[in-house]
């Protein structure tokens, strides 16, 4: 049987994402639910024309402002590059088939994916300029179900999830994002490492189809003081079990403010030697009182950012809940006179290299 040709590796303007890493720490976006909260939408903002007559409560489900508020989320892109981000990160977070199920839209999470890139797209393009390439980092989120953590405390075996499901919905995403023009993946929050794996797979999957060849960012979750991700794993035996993905960076976001955040970067960044690291923290612990629910002004979150790029512990560093583009722009701002950290694997410094 005669089989079919492999596809022609396409390599895409994220081939200058490498070398702008070797030059400097880079800066990703900050929030995306926390600006979108200050524009205090309602129920028929998110509904918006197509999806008015849905018979579901549709309110919160950010995805769905790729469709009927565009405008928000050019404007929230806009903000961060101006900030000074490098990478922005598509409206994504929640956009597989899996997520989508809880509002009965699993049928347009691939739509979503598309337009969500396309915005993220135009809104780099705008900004790009010879010496400041922009870059937009394709989001998959971990999905509301998990692959190694049972729903039910009197059935520890029960799991509302497969890894096959999972695979399958990140494919179908990745393809979205693909399609709408983004440059690298960014796995991130990963609080269940199989559901990382399953994004891993699928997006390997859907490179050797297409003969795109993208960089991958791995982002994992530390919950609490214990300095593991949800299903048990530590930073340094999470990244044992992804590095075989050779991902441009991993790194730590979300769950922590970066003072709580520091011994766990700094175990990723002594056991992590071959890769680039990243950081976006959350802006300190919740904070009800707060106009962003988080209790860290853009200097004091841009203070502990500059004390992470003078220790070394740095390439992509950014903000996740509750920072905003005044949190990215003072961090830009602290962190831009320390070089990035290096890479400590000279196999994994030529691979780069040749990227």
């Amino acid at each position: 049987m005669d089989r079919a040709p492999a596809p022609t590796v396409r390599y895409t303007r994220a081939q200058a994402l490498p070398d702008l890493l070797r030059r400097r720490i880079v800066i990703i976006d900050g929030a995306m639910g926390t600006m979108i909260q200050r524009h205090k939408l309602t129920e028929a903002d998110y509904r918006g024309e197509r999806f008015a007559d849905h018979p579901r409560d549709l309110k919160g489900n950010n995805e769905l402002l790729q469709f009927t508020r565009p405008d928000v989320l050019r404007e929230i892109h806009a903000a961060y590059l101006a900030a000074g981000a490098d990478i922005i990160e598509t409206n994504t977070f929640g956009a597989t088939s899996v997520a989508q199920e809880d509002y009965g839209l699993a049928e347009v999470a691939r739509e979503m994916n598309v337009a969500a890139a396309r915005l993220a797209r135009e809104a780099c393009d705008r900004f790009t300029s010879a010496d400041k390439p922009r870059f937009v980092a394709g989001a998959l989120g971990p999905t509301p179900r998990t692959a190694s953590i049972s729903p039910d405390v009197n059935d520890p075996g029960a799991r509302n999830v497969d890894f096959d499901t999972l695979r399958a919905a990140y494919h179908e995403q990745a393809s979205g994002l693909l399609e709408g023009g983004c440059d690298v993946f960014l796995v991130e929050t990963i609080f269940d490492t199989l559901n990382a794996k399953a994004a891993i797979f699928a997006l390997d999957e859907l490179m050797e189809e297409t003969g795109e060849r993208l960089p991958v960012i791995l982002s994992g979750t530390v919950t609490d003081a214990s300095g593991r991700i949800l299903s048990g794993q530590t930073v340094s035996a999470f990244w044992h079990s992804v590095r075989h993905a050779k991902p441009i960076a991993v790194g730590l976001n979300c769950a922590l403010g970066a003072a709580l955040m520091r011994p766990y970067l700094e175990e990723l960044a002594k056991v992590a030697g071959d890769t680039w690291i990243s950081c976006y923290p959350n802006a300190g612990l919740p904070n009800p009182m707060s106009e962003t629910g988080f209790d860290e002004t853009p200097d004091v979150t841009g203070g502990l950012m500059e004390d992470f790029a003078r220790q070394g512990l740095l390439n992509i560093a950014g903000g996740c809940c509750g920072t905003t583009p005044e949190h990215i722009a003072e961090i830009a701002k602290r962190v831009s006179a320390y070089r990035p950290r290096g890479l400590h694997d000279p196999l994994f410094a030529s691979l780069a290299e040749a990227a």
